[in-house]
């Protein structure tokens, strides 16, 4: 061998070494990237993990808030019924006792009017007693119209009050 074909197999024995260190870097640095991006995608999928967790958190806690607010409504609008079912039997049997004459329904009348026209006696009868107040009785059928507006007034209030709780109850539900 030659010394040129001795220094022209060192040249290509140096490029050969390079090229093999060269890989050899490209390989380390390879493995390195590729420990750094799997450590990014756990770190990544840690995240999205726990705004997983937080959104379903967030989503139960709304509804326990619906939820609750609902149970509220039922209970209030239970309570409403039965005041409202409590005033209609009321009514009914205030009715029902001015039909039968068991009870009379009497007005107190003003003693210092005296363009009234009106001479009912002051002193108690024998049917009921009356200290000293002028009172005149009611025709029963104006006795039943009275009860019958009393009724309505009293169902338009309790629904008011149902309608109130409710809206209060809506209000009162806490937001974020």
């Amino acid at each position: 061998m030659t010394p040129v074909q001795k220094l022209s197999g060192l040249v290509v024995l140096i490029l050969v070494l390079m090229a093999g260190a060269a890989g050899i870097t490209w390989q380390v640095q390879d493995w390195r990237m590729g420990k750094k991006l799997a450590e990014q995608a756990g770190l990544h999928e840690t995240d999205l993990t726990n705004i997983g967790n937080a959104a379903a958190a967030q989503v139960r806690a709304e509804q326990d808030k619906r939820l609750a607010a609902e149970q509220r409504v039922t209970a209030a609008d239970q309570q409403h019924t039965r005041e409202l079912t409590d005033a209609q039997r009321n009514q009914a049997l205030l009715r029902d006792r001015l039909a039968t004459a068991d009870v009379r329904l009497s007005v107190l009348l003003d003693a210092t009017d005296s363009g009234s026209g009106c001479d009912v006696p002051a002193a108690p009868g024998a049917v009921g007693v009356v200290h000293a107040a002028r009172r005149a009785q009611l025709d029963p059928a104006h006795a039943q119209r009275i009860i019958g507006i009393t009724d309505a007034g009293d169902q338009g209030l309790i629904a008011l009050k149902a309608c109130q709780a409710y809206v209060l109850t809506i209000i009162q539900q806490p937001h974020q």
